[in-house]
């Protein structure tokens, strides 16, 4: 089994580990030592992997089975990895703004691992924010509230809010294709209880397009204020990508923001999610 040393990043999530080697077989000791250090810190940073596609794809298929991102192709011969990529002539990248991982389907990816082949000197980092801590944020009566209310989601809401362009025209140097104006629409509560560790989280992000009952004007200064709750700066922490850095994240509890700032540069980057299930949320007795 190998010794991990695990160090944690911010006091509300993320924790970088060290003393292990994915490249090379891992043990189900180890796979258990980092899945249970997952559940306690919500991302794990793991530094100076030497991976091919295929060993990043062992690795994960240790965690879970894979899922597939439904708009976004994989690699020609290993379709499970996808490969986000922006050149020097792209303007947009792929994962900006809050989200959680494929929110916009019935089960949304349980997991994400992310890892680095080409980053840009400075800028590219990705910002994780805890949703847990967002929900512990809230008063007893906005919990209260919280709890009683449902979320429509779709993949294509943060597109429609900003008129923007579609997936294939605005990530041109990704195998992006379309949702479609006919997709349909997730429902999820909007407090979801981890499976796992029972904890109760504020599920909501990018993909959240109005409360279910409500209109989309009715809806969004309560959702700007929830997502307000969770991206409060000490409820998040932040990873700076380099050639060989691994991320490993927990979407039932962590919302992510890829940052866009760094103009005229390369960011190549191989990602794999893992299938999740239905979110839940779990009886509370208020008494």
């Amino acid at each position: 089994m190998a010794q991990l040393v695990i160090e944690p990043i911010a006091s509300a999530l993320g924790a970088e580990v060290a003393g292990v080697d994915l490249a090379a077989p891992v043990d189900d000791a180890t796979i258990g030592q980092l899945r249970a250090a997952l559940l306690e810190h919500g991302v794990l940073v793991l530094r100076d992997q030497h991976l091919q596609p295929r060993q990043q794809l062992d690795f994960v298929r240790r965690l879970g089975p894979i899922h597939f991102h439904p708009h976004v192709g994989g690699l020609p011969d290993l379709p499970e990895v996808m490969e986000i990529l922006k050149t020097e002539t792209d303007t947009e990248n792929f994962g900006a703004g809050w989200h959680t991982d494929q929110m916009f389907l019935p089960e949304p990816a349980m997991a994400t691992c992310l890892y680095a082949l080409e980053v840009p000197r400075v800028g590219g980092d990705t910002l994780f924010a805890c949703m847990r801590a967002g929900y512990r944020a809230l008063s007893v009566g906005m919990q209260s509230l919280a709890r009683r209310l449902r979320t429509v989601n779709l993949s294509v809401a943060g597109q429609l809010q900003r008129a923007g362009a579609s997936q294939s025209a605005r990530y041109g140097s990704m195998r992006a294709r379309d949702a479609g104006t006919e997709e349909p629409e997730a429902v999820h509560p909007l407090v979801r209880t981890h499976p796992e560790t029972g904890d109760d989280v504020l599920y909501v992000g990018l993909h959240t397009m109005r409360f279910e009952g409500m209109t989309t004007e009715e809806s969004r200064p309560l959702l700007e204020l929830l997502t307000a709750r969770v991206v409060r700066p000490e409820h998040i922490c932040r990873v700076r990508w380099r050639p060989g850095s691994l991320a490993l994240w927990d979407n039932r509890r962590v919302l992510h923001n890829a940052l866009n700032d760094y103009p005229g540069k390369r960011r190549r980057m191989h990602r794999i999610t893992v299938a999740g299930d239905a979110p839940f949320q779990r009886e509370r007795d208020t008494g």
